[in-house]
């Protein structure tokens, strides 16, 4: 990522460049980028395949102005970090099924930062952390979004808790993106995939979160959820002045297979 690109998306999530590779630019970048770049599946519901690229997502989401799923935002994330100076390191996770099973561990994606001690990055899930977690204890860490815990889990894997329910467990070892394609490719295919079921759109705020789940608004702010049913009209406006993203129909009616975007 060359410099240019890395002002543009500094912009693109309203951050000053840092001064310093360090743990309070760190938190500041993790938390803005939570609050700028939607977690969502427009191009899935469009029919439009994107390539399993770093590049891809940067330009996606500084140049286009879109988020994306797990593998997208934490990426591009992961790329502007080790730009600005940041040791950064892939780590695959599996979110907990509601019978208390791991689904399969490429599920996801999250980040490791080497600093003083190692930190967990994730700006790609729901109920997620708004500041890094510590990896290397088990204390309980205190955050916006509530109380979150690093624990031992088997083959030296740990999971991280969220108000004492266990969210996802995250693999000891690295690994490289050419991991992730399967997982990648079955989430854009399968119908099983929550993925590719229902179009998804979700910006966490400063006091809660905005979610456009098919054709239901959903606000949380200060734990009070309200819940109110779009038209398309309605929807294509939420779209473009709540999440930025200009749309003339809602994505699942476009319904076109074009050319990879990002493909060679």
């Amino acid at each position: 990522m060359d410099q240019r690109m890395v002002r543009d998306y500094l912009e693109r999530i309203g951050a000053p460049m840092p001064g310093a590779a360090d743990l309070d630019t760190l938190r500041e970048l993790h938390e803005r980028h939570l609050y700028a770049v939607p977690f969502e599946n427009i191009y899935t519901r469009m029919g439009t395949p994107v390539e399993l690229d770093e590049d891809v997502y940067v330009d996606k989401i500084v140049r286009l102005r879109r988020g994306g799923g797990c593998y997208e935002l934490n990426g591009a994330f992961g790329a502007l970090l080790r730009a600005l100076g940041y040791r950064v390191t892939l780590l695959a996770a599996a979110p907990f099924k509601p019978d208390g099973e791991p689904m399969f561990a490429l599920d996801h994606l999250v980040l490791r930062v080497d600093l003083d001690s190692p930190w967990m990055l994730d700006v790609g899930f729901g109920q997620g952390y708004v500041f890094p977690l510590r990896m290397d204890t088990d204390e309980p860490q205190v955050d916006p979004a509530g109380e979150f815990r690093v624990v031992e889990a088997p083959y030296g894997d740990v999971d991280v808790l969220f108000d004492g329910a266990p969210k996802y467990r995250v693999e000891a070892h690295p690994r490289r993106w050419c991991d992730f394609q399967p997982s990648w490719d079955w989430h854009h295919a399968s119908p099983e995939s929550f993925w590719n079921t229902m179009d998804l759109c979700s910006l966490k705020t400063p006091t809660g979160r905005v979610t456009l789940h098919g054709n239901r608004l959903i606000t949380t702010d200060r734990g009070t959820t309200t819940e109110r049913t779009l038209d398309e009209p309605e929807l294509v406006e939420v779209y473009r002045t709540t999440f930025g993203i200009d749309l003339d129909r809602p994505p699942s009616a476009f319904r076109r297979v074009p050319e990879a975007l990002g493909a060679h």
